[in-house]
């Protein structure tokens, strides 16, 4: 009898215990399913709240590992630029190849701002580097982006020569009063201050490298003299050179848009820094990340 009882007090024990467990884990996939939930509620209200982020690379090292990212896809292909629509982490990007060059980046800003209305533009890429203390998978982040291909040259008479150094007035392409036949100026272009602090917050998983303030300097020129660069980085206190930024943030200015310049030294003249393809890569996968930290701060704003 004793027996007996034991063996049905020891059942109904294990029985409890049994129930607790079922319980346990009822509760834990309950919240489990709550969190996925939660988080894809937070991508739907991205995708319906905000106004997307476009992304740009000149070339196909530069734009294609993000396209390759992102979900939700549809290519747009206007003129001889392409645009690849969707979600990154829920929120809405366009990732945008501008082709190479000022004339190329600025139309192809042009078209995506007045097409896709962004809450923001990166226009980001490789770049060769200015400053010798920079070395390759080093970004610089465009605190200011400046067009160092605009400049008056001094008169000088046929036979005389020419020096490159001495064309040291630089030409602002976007004056103030446009009335003025010599606007004799050097116009930086300042990076918007969120995107900044987005990039220093994504900052803390890069590790490829370095990630600095500067300014980009941009020209449909490709420096390969020593004294040249030195000169650009006296006189427009360079950190790169590169062939877009500015001319895209001139036009995001005039459209009033966020913009920030992120560029990676894919080589260093100033100090050897051998070319690198894959920095092409490393930059875009920073920069997405750039982008959704971003984009989380603009959605937590709107709450």
């Amino acid at each position: 009898m004793f027996s007996n009882f034991k063996i049905t007090d020891t059942f109904m024990r294990f029985k409890k215990i049994l129930l607790i467990l079922i319980i346990s884990s009822i509760t834990v996939f309950s919240a489990c399913n709550e969190h996925d939930s939660s988080k894809t509620q937070t991508a739907q209200e991205a995708s319906k709240s905000l106004q997307p982020i476009i992304i740009q690379g000149a070339l196909p090292i530069e734009s294609e590992r993000m396209a390759a990212k992102l979900d939700n896809v549809n290519v747009e292909t206007i003129g001889g630029w392409k645009f690849w629509k969707g979600t990154y982490q829920g929120y809405p990007v366009v990732i945008s190849k501008t082709r190479m060059g000022m004339s190329n980046s600025a139309a192809a800003t042009a078209l995506a701002i007045e097409r896709y209305k962004p809450i923001a533009i990166i226009n980001q890429g490789t770049a060769g580097g200015h400053d010798p203390a920079l070395k390759v998978y080093d970004i610089v982040l465009g605190r200011y982006s400046t067009n160092i291909g605009a400049f008056k040259t001094p008169k000088k008479a046929l036979g005389q020569g020419s020096n490159t150094l001495d064309w040291n007035e630089a030409f602002d392409v976007l004056p103030d009063d446009e009335s003025d036949p010599e606007p004799i100026a050097i116009r930086k272009f300042q990076g918007n201050e969120q995107l900044i602090k987005a990039a220093f917050i994504a900052k803390q998983h890069y590790t490829k490298g370095n990630v600095v303030e500067g300014t980009i300097g941009s020209t449909d020129v490709w420096n390969n003299e020593l004294d040249r660069i030195a000169f650009f980085r006296t006189h427009y206190q360079t950190s790169v050179e590169e062939m877009e930024a500015a001319s895209v943030a001139q036009i995001a200015y005039q459209f009033n848009v966020p913009f920030l310049g992120i560029r990676i030294l894919s080589n260093n003249l100033t100090n050897g820094g051998d070319y690198d393809a894959g920095t092409g890569e490393a930059c875009q996968d920073f920069v997405l990340n750039v982008a959704s930290e971003y984009m989380k701060a603009q959605l937590a704003a709107k709450k």
